[in-house]
């Protein structure tokens, strides 16, 4: 198994029993400056006019941009908080898959910002997205 793989089944089993599963969000790419997840769109996560709820595509987000710092810092030592994000929510969606994308944009000793872009299965961005995590000595 290559360390790319072993990244990603270590982030996915993480997500067992949590909100990450509940929303069927799994980890499907990583790089050494990216991390990628996707989401289904259906209507467990639909506000009640049929779209996509913004709140269930922050928690896509924030669901990748929390752990592309953790991939970033040593686990032994560090934790990660987030501690402020935001959200532009650019174009709804009905169905399909949601892909995020994380990209660490400032990587200080305490303090990551973090962007990611949320995009429909044609390609199109739906959302950006900055989360503000704090690195934390353990």
């Amino acid at each position: 198994m290559s360390d790319k793989a072993a990244t990603l089944t270590m982030l996915n089993k993480m997500c067992e029993n949590t909100l990450m599963e509940t929303l069927e969000i799994k980890y499907v790419a990583t790089g050494e400056d990216y991390l990628v997840a996707t989401m289904p769109v259906n209507s467990r996560v639909h506000q009640p006019d049929g779209i996509l709820n913004g709140g269930a595509t922050m928690a896509l987000a924030e669901s990748v941009g929390s752990p592309a710092s953790l991939l970033a810092i040593d686990r032994d030592k560090y934790s990660v908080r987030g501690i402020e994000f935001s959200a532009n929510h650019l174009r709804s969606v009905k169905s399909g898959i949601i892909t995020a994308t994380a990209k660490i944009i400032h990587k200080g000793k305490t303090i990551h910002l973090v962007e990611i872009k949320v995009v429909d299965d044609r390609g199109r961005v739906i959302s950006i997205c900055k989360i503000t995590n704090y690195i934390l000595a353990k």
